[in-house]
This record gives C-alpha cells, structure tokens and sequence, in this order.
C-alpha cells in the first residue's frame, strides 16, 4: 500500500491551526458542561485515554450525534474528519454551521473511494503525527439497525504506519438520543460511552501486510463489540448498490479501506 502523493485540487482547505485550537477550546469550555448537565450521559473508562501523544479513538456509530459524544466524554482534545459540505457556502446558516463543526475539532474531507479515501487517511495521519487525538469510524457509516458492522480496514493502517495506540469506544443508546432524521437530540434517555483499553496492534505485522491490516482491525471490532454489547452484523454497511457493476464489487471478497 502506498502512500497518497497528491491531494485533491478541489478539497477544502482545513481551517488553520490556531484557529482551530481557539474554537476548540472556547467549544469544550461552553459546550461540554452545558451537554454533560442537559443530557448527563454516562461516562466510563476515561483513564483509558492518553492525555497526551497521538491516539485513534476507534468507535461504533449510531447516530450523527456521535461526533459531538465523543469529543464531550474525552478527556482531551479529539479531531475528526466531518464532510465538507458542512464547512462550505455562504450565509448565516453555513457560517454558523462551519463553527459549530470548527468548534467540535472537526477537519473538512470530501467522502468517496479512491483518491478521496486516500486524502482523508493521509489527514488523519498527519494529525496523528503532530500527537493529536483523532475520532474515526471503522464501520464507515451508521448503523441504521443497530448492529455492528466488519470494521474496514483504515483504522489498522493509520495504528500500524503511526504506531499511535488505538482506544475503542462503545457508544450505547445514541441512536435513541437523536435518531435518524431528528433535528434536535431529546433528554432521554441518557446514552452511554464507554471507553475501553488502549491497544498495541504492532504485534500483527506492518501496514504493508493486507493481513496484518485485517487482523489488527478485527482485534479493535472486538474490542467495540466487547464494549457496546450489539448484535453483530458480520458483514459491511454498505451504501446500497445502483448499478449492476457496483452489486458485482459489493459480492467480490476484497480489503475494505
């Protein structure tokens, strides 16, 4: 596997860093007491987070609310890569929308396969190299029914290539918070985010190795399965397919990044 050599012309440009660390820092000192005291989720395991150094927070996903649980229960600062149309266009409503996610210690990424799936590896690499904390869903996507998905396989190259140590989350009852299609998240019930044991996956080879990368993200999957208690669903969360060329990929066994 090698490493992405360009970027994308048209991605947008992350905010900079200063200003990320000032609305992240104004964010989680006005948001995090506000959410723990309006929602009072349960928080278990923080120890379990470095508080310093680089770190993969490796988590299940449930809901768009997720990404706000997170950087709440952490202990530290936490990035995560959001779409970047969140960031993007003009008005009040995009403005407010782009500091909100700026606030939350969120980077812009265009979303697809290929080239875009390398660019967003190689940002949260990069973040990872500067000893961020960074927030990523090996599963893809949410889960709609509420099992857990086969991990892909991002989650191992970024451990393995940075050696940064991963931390799994189990996210419980998320989805009742603020299911999908709600505008707002409702006060109950209380969700969960259970954060487990940090994990050395060197142990199973290089990044270079396709099974080094598949047993390392199996390792993380079961660790999140431990914590979040779902059914498992032993198969991908896969956008449905439109076209009989993509039902012909989804069949063929191969690594999902």
């Amino acid at each position: 596997m090698s490493e992405p050599e360009t970027t994308d012309p048209d991605s947008p440009t992350p905010p900079s860093p200063s200003r990320v660390r000032f609305a992240y820092a104004l964010g989680r000192f006005l948001l995090t007491p506000l959410a723990r005291v309006l929602y009072r989720p349960h928080i278990l395991g923080r120890e379990n987070v470095p508080r310093t150094g680089p770190v993969i927070i490796a988590s299940n996903h449930l809901s768009f609310i997720d990404s706000i649980a997170i950087p709440v229960a952490a202990p530290r600062n936490v990035r995560f890569l959001a779409k970047a149309t969140y960031f993007e266009g003009k008005g009040l409503g995009n403005a407010l929308s782009r500091t909100f996610f700026t606030a939350l210690g969120a980077s812009p990424v265009r979303r697809g396969a290929g080239q875009a799936a390398l660019d967003a590896l190689e940002q949260q690499k990069q973040l990872l190299e500067a000893g961020e904390a960074i927030a990523l869903y090996p599963e893809g996507t949410r889960s709609l029914d509420g099992r857990l998905y086969k991990g892909r396989t991002g989650v191992a190259f970024l451990a393995l290539q940075t050696g940064a140590p991963v931390v799994p989350v189990g996210l419980i009852g998320t989805n009742e918070v603020m299911p999908v299609g709600a505008k707002l998240p409702r006060m109950h019930p209380r969700a969960t985010i259970r954060f487990g044991a940090p994990i050395d996956v060197s142990a199973h080879g290089p990044a270079s190795s396709g099974r080094a990368r598949r047993l390392a993200t199996d390792e993380i999957m079961a660790a999140i399965h431990e914590l979040s208690g779902q059914e498992l669903a032993h198969t991908y969360n896969e956008v449905p397919a439109h076209s009989t060329i993509e039902r012909i990929k989804q069949a063929i066994p191969h690594e999902r990044r």
